[in-house]
């Protein structure tokens, strides 16, 4: 009989880390359907088309292959995407600013990292509910409260600052996010320009650019536009990411009955073409550029024209995504987290509840939008803070049981007997704080005046940012900062 384990064990699971990894097996798509929703991209790649903009990619493309019928679009072969397939790197690894390992995405591992918003007009200020236009101060502000969260991993161009230039727009938040948030940085950028200015800034940060490379701390986010089309812009974003080896997502974005058909399987063979052809670009610019597969097929509500965030079917089609994903052996980046409520309701809470119970059961990796909120358009702190607390609850229940032979304490099944109780064992006490215990909701026998949810999330809030020094630089970074915000006129 396997004897009584002590503090690195408890009822089948181990001792607590940091990383999320799951054990629970969840698929939306069996082999079958993900060989043939592949052979119908394929499909869509070689007889249909793309229209493909950008001097640069259009000319590397052709040159290895790649057709341009009479009608103007490109048409990409099945060799080219097994090539690309085969030259992808497996592994990702994703550095914080300190250049110590922060995220690893291997695709014989189940790990899953969250992340922040992106690029939203406005915030719900938490401390009065209202909402207004981003600023400024509040990429400061939500840097340092996702800092603070120990499930928030990483942040994506955290608000469109109304105070500041939009030529410069970019390249501030940028700053901002370097100089008050420590981990991994995921960012977009406005411009092919803007793109080149955080680059630099970056490297210089790192102390160069092979630096950078060898520990990246950043990754890139950028979409085409569906259906089957990938702008100069985005060609462009793409090809300046993978020659210089920073991290990139291809990421589209379409709407069932806007620019998708209203069919789950077409929708996903679509998205799934346009993702393949942003892997194709990358590879054929350096082969083993690390790459991202990023996918958000959603629906075009037609009674509100909105793009949702919260339908069930959006979330279904991540987690397929996700398993085609997972077949290739590359690392996918989701959404969850987010809702299309206005306000931090009983809708946002049930929608970013389920969505993040979703992902943790699917394949993603890197999981964005966190706090996200009317389709998009605004965020909340508050939001962050409470999905901060959903995803360590998920943590546990997707770690699933183990029940090998030696993950039994039957021993001391057998020592107290039927009738008996655990309270008083040392198993109990050296084991009871591995289960999980609620930082913001309450288990309280009797209700507390001032104990609302609301009132804990906005004084955990308050307390970050008031009595929170927030994440430090060196002197030599902070220095690197402030000359960028000179050159840029910030």
């Amino acid at each position: 009989m396997p004897s009584r384990k002590g503090a690195d064990h408890v009822w089948g699971y181990k001792k607590k880390v940091n990383n999320i990894v799951r054990n629970v097996e969840f698929h939306v798509l069996d082999e079958e359907k993900i060989k043939k929703i592949h052979e119908k991209s394929l499909y869509i790649m070689e007889n249909i088309g793309m229209r493909v903009g950008g001097e640069r990619a259009v000319e590397l493309l052709t040159g290895h292959g790649a057709r341009i019928g009479k009608d103007g679009l490109m048409r990409i072969s099945a060799g080219m995407v097994a090539k690309a397939l085969e030259s992808a790197p497996k592994k990702l690894v994703l550095y914080n600013r300190s250049g110590e390992e922060a995220m690893v995405v291997d695709s014989e591992k189940n790990q899953v990292y969250f992340g922040t918003h992106s690029d939203q007009l406005e915030i719900v200020d938490p401390s009065d509910g209202g909402v207004r236009k981003f600023l400024k101060k509040d990429v400061a502000a939500m840097c340092r409260i996702a800092d603070a969260l120990p499930n928030i991993h990483f942040v994506l161009s955290v608000g469109m600052t109304a105070d500041v230039n939009p030529r410069v727009q970019t390249q501030s938040t940028f700053i901002e996010t370097l100089r008050h948030f420590s981990k991994t940085i995921n960012f977009s950028s406005n411009s092919v320009d803007s793109l080149k200015d955080c680059l630099n800034i970056a490297a210089d940060f790192a102390g160069g650019m092979q630096k950078l490379q060898e520990k990246p701390f950043i990754f890139y986010y950028c979409e085409p536009i569906p259906p089957l089309t990938h702008p100069p812009d985005s060609t462009e974003k793409a090809y300046i990411s993978a020659e210089n080896r920073i991290p990139l997502i291809y990421m589209p974005y379409c709407m069932m009955g806007g620019t998708s058909p209203v069919n789950l399987a077409t929708t996903l063979a679509q998205s799934n073409a346009e993702v393949l052809f942003g892997l194709v670009l990358s590879q054929l610019v350096s082969e083993g550029a690390p790459f991202i597969y990023g996918a958000m097929p959603s629906i075009l509500d037609m009674r509100t024209t909105i793009g949702s965030y919260a339908a069930p079917e959006f979330h279904l089609c991540v987690a397929a995504m996700a398993d085609l994903a997972a077949y290739y052996g590359l690392p996918f980046y989701g959404t969850a987290g987010c809702s299309d409520a206005k306000a931090v309701d009983e809708q946002s809470v049930s929608e970013v509840a389920f969505q993040i119970l979703s992902t943790m059961l699917s394949k993603a990796n890197l999981v964005h939008d966190v706090g996200v909120l009317d389709h998009c358009n605004n965020v909340s702190p508050e939001m962050v803070v409470l999905a901060n607390e959903i995803i360590e609850m998920m943590k546990y229940y997707t770690r699933g049981v183990d029940a090998g032979e030696d993950d039994f304490v039957l021993d001391l099944v057998e020592k107290v007997g039927p009738g008996g109780h655990y309270i008083e064992e040392m198993h109990t006490l050296e084991n009871f704080r591995q289960i999980w215990y609620p930082d913001i909701f309450s288990r309280e026998k009797v209700t507390q005046p001032g104990s609302s949810i609301r009132q804990k999330i906005r004084q955990k809030i308050k307390g970050i940012l008031e009595n929170g020094a927030g994440p430090t630089l060196d002197p030599g970074q902070a220095e690197v900062l402030d000359e960028w915000e000179k050159k840029l006129g910030l």
